[in-house]
């Protein structure tokens, strides 16, 4: 059970990669706040769709995107904007943390890395404001993670980008203030969805990571929602250009 946000009902969000992991609790979080829902994704979510308009009575918008498609990611969210009105809520969500290691990198993986872990982030906030405007106001939640903050090596190309997320963040909130729009970011932990659990969790990872934690046990999907939740809605009303960590207590901001 998460809090009741009432503004958030009948608000139009967007989501990117919101059929899958942590994107899919947040599509079924916002559901159940009675918001209207359209997501991105790479792979088919009818059975996702499906599965939510039983559980809510109101079934999510998907539009099947690759986020590195620029032109394609903004015209999946003017669709899901003519669908279902203006965007007024949009959490950049999708990423991909594959592991690599420095001296391997050549020029076409930096550049894919780059294009679906921060590209695809600004020109998703870029679409989303021009929709925002038109409504408003609005409300931007940029996924970042505490990878950078923790100086993790395995994948250098991902947390670069993890840190120019929340820098973009700081800045889209400086410059779009003006227009009623608020951009924070939020830095999860070692969050345990299936693609984790299948690529990269171990016994003895996990131990690691728990050791780390304040509070001893993993992170789940559900465990981001509320968080996000509180972002999107008014209660967080004069919050913007910050970064908020859910990480069981790994790092410390301030």
């Amino acid at each position: 059970m998460h809090a009741t946000f009432h503004d958030l009902k009948d608000k139009t969000v967007f989501i990117t990669g919101g059929g899958s992991g942590i994107g899919a609790a947040l599509t079924d979080g916002f559901l159940a706040q009675g918001a209207r829902v359209g997501f991105v994704g790479r792979s088919d979510a009818t059975a996702f769709c499906d599965e939510m308009e039983a559980k809510h009575g109101t079934r999510p918008h998907f539009v099947e995107c690759d986020i590195t498609d620029t032109a394609a990611l903004k015209a999946a969210i003017v669709e899901i904007a003519d669908t279902l009105g203006p965007i007024q809520i949009a959490v950049n969500n999708a990423a991909n943390d594959q592991r690599h290691e420095t001296l391997s990198v050549d020029e076409e993986f930096w550049d894919w890395s780059q294009a679906i872990n921060l590209k695809a982030y600004f020109f998703g906030c870029q679409a989303a404001i021009e929709s925002m405007q038109k409504a408003g106001g609005g409300v931007i939640v940029n996924f970042s993670s505490i990878s950078y903050m923790m100086g993790n090596e395995g994948y250098p190309a991902y947390t670069t980008a993890n840190g120019g997320i929340t820098a973009m963040t700081r800045s889209l909130a400086r410059e779009f203030g003006r227009d009623n729009i608020r951009v924070n970011a939020l830095a999860p932990g070692w969050v345990m969805t299936d693609k984790q659990k299948e690529m990269w969790v171990t016994p003895e990872a996990l131990d690691g990571m728990l050791d780390r934690q304040c509070l001893k046990r993993p992170i789940e999907p559900e465990d981001i929602v509320g968080a996000t939740l509180f972002l999107a809605s008014d209660a967080s009303r004069m919050m913007t250009g910050q970064l908020m960590v859910v990480d069981g207590g790994v790092v410390t901001t301030g």
